[in-house]
């Protein structure tokens, strides 16, 4: 297979990804590396065993050149996580093999999904590009970096919701575990959290928050394009959040035209660029996830991150 040169290269396998069939794919993958004289001496594959794993290890990657990450969206915001403990100069690029439910962060990157062998070929032909990361700081003493997405209210409660759903082994994926969560979190009612929010230092608006999702890419919820103008390689982040108070049949809506992104065109809703944002809930602590990961707080300061990782895309990448 012809191939540009990966370097030394550390992978962090999650056998329990993709319904389990993650523990296939790393076999797959370490045969392959193996099988290749000119990459089986430069290539080391550790798998996860729990949460916390894979942060581990990126963490202890600066004499790599490349982290290649194969599972979902969680053990990638793991390994971003750990790699963001290192400094700049001494962080691997790195490659992402899709091999989980949503894989929204592996779409943004143009990969094939859950398709090892394919998104290997795409990274070994792929290039390299800069890419900035989302940061969450919450009251509650917790930080968190996001390559995707994060969000309050709704959005984010389907979000926990799904990958609740995950750990207990659903057959379902993508859009179609994201409409089922959905559905749930709908049923019981569409609570909104009264905030105040501003961005970029400006003056804080009163918002009554149902939808606030801050993206790094485009989409969540495996493919809902929330933020069809959300792009990594930007110095800034995109937020969609709602204005108005919709009833539910109107914000049912709003989420089926999400999938195609036609809901920008809803006066309830507001979409705005920004480089830093500061919330604060005023009565309780919302639902809040990034990544798929729960983050605990009322008040949360977010900013972008730019240039703050090198990741390899698929040659000719739209951005």
């Amino acid at each position: 297979m012809p191939h540009t040169s990966l370097g030394r290269t550390l992978a962090i396998a999650n056998p329990a990804s993709h319904s389990g069939r993650g523990a296939g794919a790393a076999d797959e993958l370490e045969g392959i590396f193996a099988s290749d004289p000119s990459l089986a001496g430069a290539f080391e594959l550790r798998r996860t065993s729990g949460p916390g794993d894979a942060a581990s290890i990126a963490s202890s990657a600066g004499d790599f050149d490349t982290l290649l990450v194969m599972g979902g969206d969680g053990v990638i915001n793991e390994a971003v996580n750990g790699l963001m403990h290192l400094p700049r100069e001494n962080r691997p690029t790195l490659a992402v093999i899709p091999m989980g439910s949503g894989n929204d962060f592996a779409r943004t990157l143009g990969l094939a999904l859950n398709r090892p062998k394919d998104a290997l070929s795409q990274l070994f032909l792929g290039e390299r590009r800069a890419i900035g990361l989302g940061l969450v700081t919450s009251d509650a003493g917790e930080s968190r970096h996001f390559a995707q997405t994060l969000s309050f209210g709704l959005d984010a409660a389907i979000a926990l919701d799904t990958t609740d759903r995950r750990a207990a082994q659903t057959s379902q994926e993508g859009p179609a575990l994201f409409a089922t969560s959905g559905l749930k979190v709908f049923s019981s009612g569409g609570k909104c959290f009264p905030a105040r929010a501003s961005f970029d230092g400006g003056a804080p608006m009163p918002l009554r928050v149902m939808v606030f999702a801050v993206q790094n890419g485009p989409t969540y919820g495996g493919g809902f394009r929330i933020c069809p103008d959300a792009c990594p390689a930007d110095p800034t982040l995109c937020v969609c959040h709602n204005v108005l108070q919709p009833r539910l049949p109107h914000t049912l809506a709003l989420f089926a035209l999400a999938r195609f992104g036609l809901h920008t065109r809803s006066k309830v809703l507001r979409t705005v660029k920004a480089s830093s944002l500061d919330i604060r809930f005023e009565e309780e602590e919302p639902p809040c996830q990034a990544d798929g990961e729960r983050v605990h707080g009322t008040s949360f300061h977010v900013e972008s991150v730019p240039n703050a990782l090198d990741v390899i895309v698929p040659t000719g990448c739209r951005w």
